[in-house]
């Protein structure tokens, strides 16, 4: 996508063409995400109930998996707690297992406490892209709206989101105040990873110096893929001791902004933007639960089902125009 300061001329520029060359698979994958199968394999029978705690307190009856396919579920179906349950039971009764199912007040008290394992990157070193957007929050905002009409200032906080550029993959994910900076949030989306990252993708919210530090700090040969601002200058020390930011400066200058997006890779940012887009129309545009902690554990398993989905196809496609 162009440079905002060429919007007045964005019209003249023609729509990017492709065209998928693995449309026999990729076609499977499409629909096999649509497949309603589900099957529970003996060993997840085998550990659907918790074990036996043995310090003081009150003893889980079901274990981490079992709250996690009912978070999986209703994250996958859109569905509230009560319909959750009876999704479940109905599923057991059809397979004919003798399995307890968790009632809804289990599924939410438990979500408060549940650790959901976080993906891993496909390949290392990992070439990350970063972006952020809001997801609302359900409540008297809305009821307002909807009964009287009154324009209320909508809840919703931030998720920030780092999609791995090789697999387009969700690799790392942090819920937030709607009022956080993006740059703040870039250690904790780091630290995340793991292994070690190539480089830094995001767009302009991310020209920060504190950013460049930050991955400075954990990764110091990754590099940082970020648009300087249009008011940007060089550091005092350009001429003797460039930054990466002033090297971009200089390829802004010699190539424009254009040139300095193909030089650098910065358009394979659009992956990470295709996630969004994906989240939102896949998982919705919402939070259903109230609290903090229940609603991390919700993002944590709707980026698994995500990341689900693409492992049953994806897209190869050549540039036609």
């Amino acid at each position: 996508m162009p440079y905002k300061a060429n919007a007045d001329r964005r019209h003249r520029i023609p729509k990017q063409r492709h065209r998928v060359t693995n449309w026999p698979s990729y076609g499977a994958g499409l629909r096999a995400r649509g497949s309603f199968t589900v099957w529970f394999t003996a060993e997840a029978n085998k550990v659907w109930l918790a074990e036996r705690r043995t310090g003081r307190g009150g003893q889980p009856r079901y274990s981490a998996l079992a709250i996690t396919t009912a978070l999986t579920l209703r994250a996958v179906f859109r569905l509230a707690l009560r319909q959750t349950e009876g999704l479940i039971a109905s599923i057991i009764a059809l397979l004919g297992l003798d399995l307890a199912v968790p009632d809804h007040s289990t599924i939410s008290r438990r979500a408060e406490t549940l650790e959901v394992p976080r993906p891993r990157p496909g390949r290392e070193p990992v070439h990350l892209l970063v972006d952020s957007t809001g997801l609302k929050l359900c409540g008297p905002g809305e009821w307002l709206v909807d009964k009287h009409g009154t324009r209320a200032r909508r809840g919703w906080r931030k998720l920030h989101l780092a999609t791995d550029a090789d697999t387009g993959r969700i690799v790392a994910l942090a819920l937030t105040d709607k009022d956080t900076d993006d740059g703040l949030r870039v250690g904790p989306l780091l630290d995340q990873v793991g292994g070690p990252v190539a480089s830094f993708t995001g767009d302009g919210a991310y020209d920060q110096d504190d950013v460049y530090a930050a991955v400075a700090a954990r990764h110091p040969a990754a590099g940082v893929i970020v648009p300087p601002r249009s008011s940007a200058v060089r550091s005092d020390t350009a001429r003797t001791e460039p930054t990466q930011r002033d090297r971009h400066l200089q390829t802004i200058a010699e190539r424009g902004r254009m040139g300095w997006q193909r030089a650098l890779g910065y358009n394979w940012r659009a992956l990470v933007e295709a996630d969004i887009s994906r989240w939102k129309r896949v998982i919705g545009d919402g939070l259903r639960s109230q609290t903090d902690r229940r609603q991390e554990a919700g993002v944590a398993v709707a980026a698994d089902v995500l990341n689900r989905m693409l492992e049953l196809g994806r897209p190869e496609y050549v540039r036609l125009t």
